[in-house]
């Protein structure tokens, strides 16, 4: 009796509960008015897109009145539109619900070239405010006109980047491309040797990829070759397809630099594939009155100077039991003492074979094994 008390309980409190559910339920009022006040950025505003760099531009307006929550959305359209059919739109800053939003400067060169404004030109395009509830959308009543300069850059970057030809290393098969690492959005680097030949630049290894060349140290799409003569050099490659340019650094040789001598104690010779290698270095450790000292790291002699690589912590502890981690290389500056690391007390008074691997497909990093 009692579990049929409880069961019919039960039943008539989910009756009342459906109910009470049910008076609570209302129409949603879709009213709203339409944005009429914008305020940054002012207009006529002009803008020298740098698409690089963390700049950003900042869309402001004036809320307005609804009975429901509202959501913003920034319309941009040609100079000569009326927003019926606007090129390019997106929801504001906290999805929708600010009256505001931001976008970087590599979204506003992909609206510029939406908007027709093409590479290294100037142009302009005109945005304003939808503000919707429900299906009840409103165009702004105000509009303003944003002038941008586009860099050289390309709209559509690259997700991967292979370097292919008769002068690159795995020469014109093009399932042997160089492949190079993908450092930030659009930009790539890699080790590699050069030799007299032609090479291009693609973002796949397959005939679908696109293909690029270099013309006057910028980034050209098409089917173009690079055309090389002279010797066989060693170089370090940037490609920047945010601004279209590229650098290439003659890597001419890599020291091993121990701190305590303050000097490069062995040289190694680059053995391809983004590896340099010295089969036998001669190690001693340095005798302080407190102890002997066994901090490295590396100096990369360019055709433009000296650069080191080394440890991204300023001070280290002995390699042994070390992560893989503690051995990854990374640009620091030439202090004597910092960013270093430490032999094995082992490699003391003996020979050790040195590589230093910069590859795209692993971080830079570097081995140390001891000869006995």
């Amino acid at each position: 009796m009692r579990h049929a008390l409880t069961t019919g309980g039960m039943a008539l409190l989910a009756v009342l509960s459906i109910i009470s559910c049910k008076q609570t339920v209302r129409e949603l009022n879709p009213a709203v008015t339409p944005v009429s006040t914008l305020t940054a950025p002012e207009n006529n505003a002009s803008v020298k897109l740098e698409p690089s760099t963390p700049a950003s531009v900042q869309f402001k307006w004036a809320p307005v009145q609804a009975a429901e929550g509202v959501l913003y959305e920034v319309a941009f359209d040609k100079t000569d539109g009326d927003f019926s059919k606007p090129f390019y739109k997106t929801v504001s800053d906290g999805l929708g619900v600010q009256p505001q939003l931001t976008l970087s400067h590599n979204d506003l060169k992909k609206i510029a070239a939406l908007g027709g404004i093409g590479a290294s030109a100037t142009g302009s395009v005109k945005w304003t405010v939808l503000a919707s509830v429900a299906l009840n959308r409103q165009t702004g009543t105000s509009n303003r006109v944003l002038t941008m300069t586009r860099p050289a850059g390309f709209v559509d970057l690259p997700d991967s980047l292979y370097l292919t030809g008769t002068a690159t290393e795995g020469g014109d098969d093009l399932s042997k491309a160089v492949r190079l690492k993908k450092v930030e959005d659009g930009v790539y680097e890699g080790y590699t040797s050069l030799k007299a030949g032609s090479y291009y630049l693609t973002n796949r290894l397959s005939g679908a990829g696109k293909s690029y060349y270099v013309a006057k140290d910028t980034i050209r799409e098409g089917t173009s070759r690079t055309t090389l003569t002279g010797p066989t050099k060693t170089y370090r490659l940037r490609y920047d397809f945010n601004i279209a340019s590229t650098q290439a650094t003659e890597i001419q040789s890599v020291g091993l630099f121990m701190s305590a001598y303050n000097k490069e104690i062995g040289t190694l010779a680059y053995a391809g594939n983004g590896t340099w290698s010295a089969a036998s270095i001669p190690v001693e450790f340095y005798q302080f009155s407190w102890g002997r000292d066994e901090r490295y790291k590396f100096a990369i002699h360019t055709a433009t100077g000296i650069e080191y690589m080394g440890s991204s912590n300023v001070n280290n502890n002995s390699p042994a039991g070390a992560p893989a981690s503690y051995f990854y290389l990374l640009p620091v500056s030439n202090a004597q003492w910092d960013n270093t690391y430490k032999f094995d007390p082992s490699a003391d008074l003996q020979k050790v074979k040195v590589d230093l691997f910069l590859r795209a497909n692993a971080p830079y990093s570097h081995q140390v094994t001891v000869q006995k």
